[in-house]
C-alpha cells in the first residue's frame, strides 16, 4: 500500500494542471476530464471539483496555465531578440509551438465548440499582459503584428498541415512568412532600422 503525500491546495492545483497538460498533449482536449486528471494524480473527482468547480473550469484554468507558462518563454525570446542574442524566428517558433505541440489551439477550439464562450479569455489576457510588459502596447505596428502572429499560429495548429500540403508548400511555410513579418515589424515598432 502506498501512502499519498499530502499536498497544499496550491501544490494540488498545480499537479492537476500539469496532469491536464500532459493529457492534452498526449490525447487531445477531449481527454482533459476531471476523472482522467484525478486518476493521473491519485486524487478524487471531488478534490478537483473543489479546485476547479467543473470540467470547463479546469479547462479554463489549463488555458491560463498554458498561456502563462508559454509566455515566459516568449518573453525571454523577445528580450533575447532585442539584445541580439536571439532572433524573431525564435519568437515565431515558440508561438506556433504553443498552439500546436503544446495543445493551446486544440484546447481553445474544443472549449469554444463545447459552449465555453469565455474560453479564450485567459489566453487573450496573458498575451495582452505580455505585450504591455515588453513595452510595445502603444505601438500600433507591434499590436497588429502580435494579433497576426497569434492568429497565424492558431490557424496553423488547426489546419496548417493539410493546407500547406494542398498548396504544395513546405510545412514550415507559415512560420517562414510569420518570421519575415515580425522581422519587418521590429524596425517599424522601435523606430530604427536593423542592419543586415
Amino acid at each position: 500500500m502506498t501512502v499519498r503525500k499530502r499536498l497544499s491546495p496550491e501544490e494540488s492545483r498545480i499537479a492537476a494542471l500539469e496532469a491536464a497538460r500532459g493529457l492534452l498533449i498526449e490525447a487531445g482536449p477531449q481527454a482533459v476530464t476531471l476523472k482522467a486528471v484525478a486518476g493521473r494524480i491519485g486524487r478524487t473527482h471531488a478534490n478537483l471539483l473543489h479546485h476547479f468547480g467543473s470540467a470547463s473550469g479546469l479547462q479554463k484554468e489549463l488555458a491560463r496555465h498554458l498561456a502563462e507558462t508559454i509566455c515566459v518563454g516568449i518573453r525571454e525570446a523577445v528580450i533575447a531578440s532585442r539584445s541580439g542574442i536571439g532572433s524573431p524566428r525564435d519568437v515565431v517558433d515558440l508561438t506556433f509551438d504553443a498552439f500546436d505541440r503544446e495543445g493551446a489551439g486544440a484546447l481553445a477550439s474544443w472549449m469554444l465548440l463545447t459552449g465555453n464562450e469565455d474560453a479564450l479569455d485567459p489566453i487573450v489576457d496573458v498575451i495582452h499582459d505580455l505585450v504591455i510588459e515588453v513595452g510595445d502596447f502603444h505601438s500600433d505596428a507591434m499590436r497588429g503584428t502580435t494579433l497576426t502572429l497569434v492568429l497565424m499560429a492558431l490557424g496553423d495548429a488547426q489546419m496548417g498541415g493539410p493546407l500547406s500540403q494542398a498548396l504544395e508548400l513546405p510545412r514550415h511555410a507559415a512560420r517562414d512568412y510569420a518570421a519575415r513579418m515580425l522581422e519587418a515589424a521590429i524596425p517599424e515598432a522601435s523606430g530604427i532600422t536593423q542592419a543586415g
